[in-house]
């Protein structure tokens, strides 16, 4: 089991060192394209910039990629090049379907084990030279883009409804509550259909006048990548050099309210990351709500202070719920690796 756990460990940070630039360029050409845009009670408004505009959709489509990119080399590490085609189908369909890159990730695991089992079919020395680029490729990928187009789609969708039901239901008769939900959403899959049903609904309510909700959202959005970024400053030796790169690009996302850039930590240890970005991101919102913090945009993190009310509460939400997340982050990575050295002064 621990060598299973080591290999599945070994895949996941393969798919992340392949993704990780395109989620940089992505990132922070979007980020630069908002923030020199003019921004408007509906957001950014890229109507009188066609520069910025074009510089956002080259940053859209470095980010779009990087999902099939992901998926693609996680199942490249397990099952190699036959396992390209599959992966890279699997994580397009991902970010079609709204699974986001919980979904590439099981699209990248899903096509790398299911190549490795066709690999093992006994055939004909005949077949054999067209089995890894014409016969695994067209079976892999066939078959993977049933399992995320009927059985990966529909649950997401399912799912969206009813989170969006229970938000609508909940209303604002507990707003600490709500807060509490929301943030933790927004979190959960950094941009995904879980992220997007708290993100939208807090939009909504922009619409119907009532800020608090949008406000909560908005100091939570930036949260994760600012608290990832300050984690890899805070304790340099629990993080590889590449991570602190990665620490660095996520600051920058996370000022200009990118919940994505915590994406890579994520994807390359979703046990310990996940739980201490969604207990930030729900500490900010909450912050936030008590605060009576309203935004009127529909975004997030620091970009957005000129368009919110209470500024100094929405600042002080940001600052505390990055450093409950750093401090969580680091927390459970040293005595991870306690457990794993047998010796604290390792991670001292």
């Amino acid at each position: 089991m621990p060598e299973l756990l080591k290999n599945l460990r070994q895949h996941l940070l393969t798919g992340v060192s392949f993704a990780i630039p395109f989620i940089a360029c992505g990132g922070i050409l979007i980020a630069f394209a908002i923030a020199l845009a003019p921004m408007t009670p509906t957001g950014p408004d890229f109507s009188k910039a066609p520069g910025l505009k074009l510089i956002l959709d080259i940053g859209t489509a470095a980010f779009t990629l990087m999902l099939p990119v992901l998926a693609g080399y996680i199942a490249y590490s397990i099952a190699g090049k036959p396992a390209l085609v599959p992966g890279f189908l699997g994580g397009y369909l991902s970010g079609q379907v709204g699974a986001g890159f919980l979904g590439a990730i099981l699209a990248g695991l899903l096509s790398g084990y299911v190549v490795e089992l066709l690999k093992k079919i006994p055939v004909s020395r005949h077949l054999r030279p067209i089995m890894p680029i014409l016969v695994i490729p067209i079976l892999s990928g066939a078959l993977i883009g049933i399992l995320m187009l009927k059985l990966v789609g529909a649950p997401i969708a399912l799912l969206m409804s009813h989170a969006n039901g229970a938000l609508k239901a909940m209303g604002t008769g507990n707003g600490v509550v709500l807060a509490l939900i929301l943030g933790a959403m927004i979190a959960f899959d950094m941009g995904g259909p879980i992220n997007k049903a708290a993100f939208f609904f807090g939009a909504a309510m922009i619409r119907e006048g009532n800020y608090q909700i949008m406000g909560a959202c908005a100091a939570a959005i930036g949260t994760p990548p600012l608290g990832m970024g300050l984690a890899t400053l805070l304790q340099k030796k629990l993080w590889t050099p590449e991570e602190q790169e990665a620490g660095l690009a996520g600051i920058a996302m996370g000022l200009i309210g990118i919940t994505e850039g915590a994406i890579p930590f994520a994807a390359a240890d979703p046990i310990r990351v996940i739980p201490s970005i969604m207990a930030g991101s729900a500490v900010a919102a909450v912050i936030a709500m008590v605060g009576k913090v309203g935004d009127h945009a529909p975004h997030g993190g620091p970009i957005v202070l000129l368009v919110v009310d209470h500024r100094l509460v929405y600042v002080l939400s940001i600052i505390t719920g990055t450093i409950v997340t750093a401090l969580s982050i680091n927390l459970l990575k040293a005595r991870s690796r306690r457990l794993t050295n047998g010796s604290e002064e390792e991670v001292a």
